[in-house]
């Protein structure tokens, strides 16, 4: 290993020196010496031209020439010992090894040597050059300062000008002695500026920790009023903010404030008059600018570090600030005299007070800011509040003057402003108090300041009365305008006010205090109201300033409060001094805007953009079912789809070229109108959002349209509005529970592009992206990966309806050949290939066959739930007998027909589903093996089976469902009450009986006692006058009709069920089959008379009611099995309003609907009963309601699913028999209640599930457990006290439900 010469050590010097001139300013902002060796240690880490510097290179040139061929030699050693390759998994492990031999090697440890012995002399030789330097510095300025007193201050910190060299010059304690003495103010002003200039070459740390430096400030202080030192001084305090503690530097803000302070009580600037300007330029106040400049720096830097530092410190910098900008002269002064004030100067440097934003962000300057302000500094708020009122006051002179102004002094736009007018000062004034106000009240402490009272006003100035002159500025100066150089976009005061506005609807508690009160609606609807009683509005410009209106309304219409404000209270005053509801006033006003009816409004101001603000606000309200149930009456979606179709049909005539037409103009005319073509459609689809806004939507015509936009907004993940926090899963969801709604996401392109994204996430992968490290095989057969689209297709395939639309009548490919890239793209595709796995060639045309197919059996056990889609599987496809041949097959010995089950995911999965699907009942009734493996000897102690029925350790010990006590209170009152002395009295007394039994002894309304008391109460009912509701229909049981009745497969599938469950009930015995069957030919030959003739081509419509009818099953187990009673009790039951929703069958394509209504395939039981649900959920268990929306499903979805199977498998028979009765005896509204008070039951659950993203599932597959009618009952009454008047109304308004 050679030495290095003389010439590498000089070599190194210079390298050396350079390196540490290019990275001076990072080491002299080091705060100590240990900072800078720290810097230094990681500048590699840190600096992105590290590698670039001359020095760094020449090192890794020395290395590279003393160990090269030791590294070349110990990495042929390695390759040639252990035959590896600097490739692959072995290449870490070999550089690793190379370098550690390395270093350990003699050569290594002389390199190292001789490097750090020549860096040494190298060190020394700068570090004395240096001091030689600093010597001869100090002599050459001793022996100049005499004689050239007046002379330019030379560096005494370096030989040349390097700001890394100055970093490292240290001052004596006598030198800065010396210098407090030079600085005092009875010096010479030379001698003076000359100590200035060398303080700010000293390090700020050692002039401020020194001994002299209380008399250093007190001169410094002194200095920054004259003209000549002041630059220095700020030159130094600037340079103290940026690298001193914050004890040091608030003492130097304070004294700055103070300084600032007195040099405006000397002065008395004049504020300009209506002729004059102020120039910044001018030496006063240029001097005046750059303090309150470096003020507002470190006001709006503090905030980053002050919490590390005892709060009175920070109370002592806000104090100061507030001291100065509460600084006011005699206020005695008239206009004219008005004099300049600080806060002037920093509301030109921070128009939009930022400084007083940072200090309330954060809740440990806030509390300081907002006590000060109460006890001491209110005048602050109360010159802020003062200059708004000004400018609202004088709003129009204000514009008028700055136009004058401007056009005299015809400025270069480009150029920098240098002259302010006095309207420009008052302008920028105003800005920043109406920031600051706006900021002030969003906390509940700043509100409290409020009321102020204000000089030559009677009245204080209220919280509302400060929103309503914000609201008054926004009318009288809606937008910037062109020619306006103060107010541009951002600083134009409709912008200014709407920030401060939609910061306060965001704030649930701001909205309420400032936003949501009778004066606050009143101020903002006065316009719209006179515009709609035909009244001219006093607005500057009505177009921009409705349409900032309504952007307001919007906002508070979002929040829950909001809305009921609009809807229920009645605070607006129209003609006669009527009052009205302020909803009602904006959805007219919405109403003539689209039909162009306002006589007071140019034909010009009514232009799209206006009409989609207003639209806006009423989708707020619309689309919640609150909303909508004020709103329907209007026709609103009459109105959005007639003016959709006359944009549309002008979309296409605009759309074909025309000859000699502009291309220009058409363009932009095209590109207008299908943005207000897309408006409308938004806006329509919106209506999707409630169960019976979709039933509007439907009949609209629209929906196909809707759901088309919809798509190409879902597929670019677009937001659904501004005041929308989740995305289109709640209306996919929603749409997807329609036949109607199915059929259009089908064709849509949605069901496709589900389906296809979910191959792609399961047979796919990402196997075409670089593979790291192994994707890990999934634990659970949904993974991560596909879990979002499996719940996905659960949503979808959620209701029956949907499932016959999607797969009603279709077929399974079954292929002899799947290609490895043929995809499915619809849902019976999907079944065909992930669900009916029956043949090799399924089997080997998958690439992860367990893990799919095991999804597959995943997706068909929840689809399974609900009892009518499986039906209709096992009607098409024979589900049953197919899993239980792959049962079979999973045998190790084929030719044996008793052997153990292999056990393994796809044969638990099928065991769990053929239990599932075979065995009817309650949580309490059946059990269902479980999924997962479980620890122990016996990892699956559920017993697998190969046929039909499952063992008997599936079926729990029923209760007793035919309790025929006669001691019961129901019994009795039935017994005693055979002539009553009217239908109303006996109705009456026997809910107040049947209320008291079930509060007291539930268990007793069971088996004859409950059939009695349906047959009694539904004779009595239907005889009524005023309880019957549809005419009743005469049926003649003619024996040939009822013969020639064909039940279809799903409705013998279900009657197999109905069997088996009774049978398990003791209710029912296996003969029961005929009469079940004669009673099912009965209701559908009845039912057949009660229906319409369709034209409609979705399939629910075409073949009657293709469900299992399970009310009628119900019957005839709560009759043991009587087919006369049951028929009986049903064609009783048919006329009553009760019937239209606990009996589906029944009302299905009803003559009793308008033909539209009837057509559309949506139930009453969806658009009324499931709608009423979601309403009631979101006053009543809001957090459910929540829950319901942060995952994408709906309450809606579960409720049309257990009403429709008489919550079959969701509860026990004694809870199906009182949901029966319930509904019959109270009323048909108490079926909302009851699905209420479930979901209140299952509320703590229900958060559980949405939290781990399963709260679909859950919910489908869980029975709900522990329920009982009688915990409910009060809960239900109170519902009942609450909302009959408007349920019930509505339930009763089913015959017209669109009007």
């Amino acid at each position: 290993m050679s030495q290095l010469s003389a010439e590498d050590e000089a070599e190194l010097q210079s390298l050396l020196k350079q390196l540490l001139r290019s990275i001076s300013d990072k080491i002299s902002g080091a705060p100590s010496t240990e900072c800078a060796e720290e810097l230094l240690l990681h500048l590699e880490e840190t600096d992105r031209n590290f590698h670039n510097y001359e020095f760094v290179k020449y090192l890794r040139q020395y290395v590279e020439n003393s160990m090269g061929t030791v590294v070349d030699e110990e990495i042929k050693n390695l390759t040639r010992v252990e035959g590896q390759h600097a490739v692959g998994a072995g290449h870490d492990t070999l550089i690793h090894t190379v370098t550690r031999r390395t270093r350990d090697s003699a050569e290594y440890q002389q390199m190292m040597q001789t490097l750090k012995n020549t860096m040494i002399v190298v060190v020394e030789s700068l570090i004395n050059k240096f001091e030689e330097d600093q010597l001869r510095k100090e002599e050459l300025h001793r022996e100049m300062e005499p004689s050239q007193s007046n002379s330019q201050f030379i560096d005494n910190c370096s030989d040349s000008d390097s700001s890394f060299n100055q970093s490292y010059a240290f001052i004596r304690q006598e030198q800065l002695q010396v210098l407090a003495e030079k600085l005092d103010p009875t010096k010479p002003k030379e001698v003076r500026c000359d100590a200035l200039r060398a303080l700010c070459c000293a390090p700020p740390s050692d002039v401020l920790s020194c001994e002299s430096w209380s008399v250093l400030r007190k001169n410094l202080c002194a200095a920054l009023t004259e003209p000549d030192l002041s630059e220095n001084v700020m030159q130094f305090f600037a340079k103290s903010f940026s690298s001193s503690p914050l004890n040091v530097t608030r003492e130097i803000y304070t004294n700055l404030a103070k300084s600032v302070e007195a040099s405006f009580l000397t002065h008395k600037l004049s504020f300009p008059s209506v002729s004059a300007a102020v120039n910044i330029n001018s030496p006063e106040i240029s001097r005046l600018l750059k303090q309150v400049r470096l003020l507002n720096d470190f006001q709006k830097e503090v905030t980053n570090f002050w919490i590390r530092h005892p709060e009175k410190y920070m109370e002592e910098i806000i104090e100061s600030t507030f001291s100065l900008l509460s600084f006011h002269h005699d206020r005695g002064l008239t206009e004219t005299e008005k004099i300049l004030e600080p806060v002037h100067l920093l509301a030109l440097l921070d128009v939009k007070a930022t400084w007083f934003i940072k200090w309330m962000h954060g809740y440990y300057s806030r509390t300081v800011v907002l006590r000060l302000l109460e006890r001491k500094y209110k005048s602050l708020v109360l010159g802020a509040l003062q200059q708004c009122m000004h400018y609202s006051d004088s709003c129009e002179r204000f514009t008028s003057e700055a136009a004058d102004h401007r056009s005299e002094q015809q400025r270069n736009p480009g150029s920098l402003q240098s002259v302010y007018s006095r309207q420009e000062l008052e302008y920028a004034f105003f800005v920043h108090s109406l920031c600051l106000l706006g900021k002030l009240i969003v906390y509940t402490n700043g509100r409290k300041l409020f009321p102020i009272k204000l000089r030559k006003h009677k009245d204080p100035i209220s919280l509302t009365d400060l929103i309503v002159i914000m609201i008054d500025i926004m009318y009288r100066h809606p937008r910037p305008l062109h020619s306006d150089v103060c107010h541009t976009d951002s600083l134009s005061p409709s912008c200014l006010v709407m920030e401060v506005l939609w910061t306060l609807c965001e704030r649930t508690e701001c909205a309420a205090e400032c936003l949501h009160q009778t004066r606050i609606v009143e101020t903002l609807l006065a316009p719209v109201i006179a515009l709609l009683t035909g009244r001219q509005a006093k607005l500057k410009s009505p177009a921009s300033t409705l349409t900032l209106i309504a952007d307001v309304l919007a906002r508070i219409a979002n929040t829950d409060q909001g809305l009921t404000l609009f809807l229920y209270e009645k605070t607006l005053v129209v003609a006669h001094n009527e009052r009205t509801f302020a909803a009602h006033i904006i959805v007219q006003f919405t109403l003539k805007l689209l039909d162009k009816t306002l006589p007071s409004l140019s034909e010009s101001d009514v232009t799209p953009a206006l009409c989609g603000a207003f639209i806006f606000v009423c989708r707020q309200m619309y689309n919640t079912c609150e909303g909508l149930q004020v709103l329907r009456t209007y026709g609103l979606h009459k109105a959005l789809a007639a003016a959709w179709r006359k944009t549309s049909s002008l979309a296409e005539r605009i759309s074909t070229p025309v000859l000699g037409a502009i291309a220009a103009t058409s363009a932009g005319e095209m590109q207008n109108t299908l943005v207000w073509e897309e408006t409308l459609l938004d806006s329509l689809l919106n209506f999707a959002v409630t169960p019976k806004g979709l039933l509007l939507l439907q009949q609209t015509g629209a929906i196909n349209e809707c759901i088309s936009y919809m798509f190409s907004r879902f597929t670019k993940k677009l937001q659904v509005s501004r005041c929308e926090k989740f995305g289109y899963g709640v209306m996919v969801t929603q749409v997807a529970a329609t036949a109607p709604g199915v059929v259009a996401l089908q064709s849509s392109g949605f069901v496709r592009a589900l389906v296809v994204e979910l191959w792609s996430a399961l047979e796919c992968g990402s196997d075409d992206v670089k593979v790291v490290r192994p994707r890990p095989a999934p634990m659970d057969h949904t993974g991560r990966i596909c879990h979002k689209s499996f719940l996905s297709l659960v949503n979808l395939l959620s209701s029956s309806q949907s499932v016959w639309e999607l797969l009603g009548r279709r077929s399974l490919a079954n292929k002899s050949e799947y290609t490895l890239r043929e995809m499915p793209t619809s849902i019976p595709d999907l079944i065909d290939r992930l669900i009916a796995v029956n043949s090799d060639v399924k089997i080997h045309s998958l690439f992860h066959y367990e893990q799919s197919h095991t999804f597959g059996l995943r997706l068909l056990g929840v689809l399974c739930c609900c009892l009518d889609s499986f039906l209709l599987l096992e009607s098409q496809y024979n589900i049953c007998s197919m899993l239980l041949q792959s049962q079979r097959e999973n045998v190790p010995d084929p030719d044996t027909t008793d052997g153990a089950i292999i056990i393994d995911s796809l044969s638990v999965e099928r065991n769990h589903v053929l239990v599932r699907v075979n065995v009817v009942g309650g949580p309490s009734e059946r059990r269902l093996p479980a999924r997962r493996l479980q620890e122990g000897e016996h990892p699956y102690p559920w017993p697998m089976f190969l046929c039909f029925p499952p063992p008997p350790c599936y079926i729990l010990n029923p209760q007793d469902s035919h309790n025929n006590s006669q001691d019961c209170e129901i019994s009795s009152f039935l017994a005693s009450s055979k002539e009553p002395v009217s239908e109303e009295s006996w109705l009456e007394n026997c809910r107040r009986h049947y209320c008291k039994a079930m509060a007291s002894k539930p268990n007793t309304l069971t088996g004859k006692v409950l059939s009695d008391l349906l047959e009694n109460v539904v004779a009595h009912l239907s005889s009524s006058a005023s309880e019957g509701f549809f005419s009743p229909a005469p049926y003649k049981a003619e024996e040939k009709n009822v013969k020639n009745a064909v039940l279809s497969t799903v409705e013998q599938l279900g009657i197999d069920s109905c069997i088996r469950y009774g049978c398990y009930l003791k209710l029912l015995t296996e003969d029961a089959m005929n009469d079940l069957v004669l009673l099912m030919k009965h209701t559908k030959t009845f039912l057949s008379t009660q229906r319409i003739t369709t034209t409609s081509t979705l399939i629910s419509q075409q073949d009657g009611y293709l469900g299992h009818d399970w009310l009628t099953s119900t019957v005839f187990l709560v009759m043991a099995g009587n087919t006369d009673r049951s028929l009986n009790l049903l064609l009783n039951l048919s006329s009553l309003l009760t019937s239209a929703f606990i009996w589906p069958a029944r009302i299905h394509a009803s003559v009793h609907f308008p033909q539209e209504v009837a057509e559309s395939g949506i139930s009453p039981v969806y658009w009324c009963t499931a709608h009423y649900v979601e309403m009631l959920l979101k006053a009543e268990v809001p957090l459910v309601h929540s829950a319901f929306r942060m995952s994408g499903f709906t309450p809606s979805q579960m409720c049309f699913h257990w009403l429709t199977q008489c919550f079959w498998n969701y509860l026990d028979w004694t809870e199906i028999c009182q949901y029966i009765c319930t509904c019959v005896v109270m009323g048909p509204d108490y079926q909302v209640y009851l699905c209420v008070a479930i979901f209140r039951h299952l509320q703590p659950e229900i958060l559980q599930r949405t939290q781990s993203q399963e709260l679909q599932v859950f919910l489908k597959e869980e029975p709900i457990q522990g329920f009982k009618f009688s915990k409910y009952l009060d809960f239900m009454h109170e519902l009942e006290r609450s909302y009959r008047s408007i349920v019930l109304a509505d339930m009763r308004n089913i015959k017209k439900p669109v009007h």
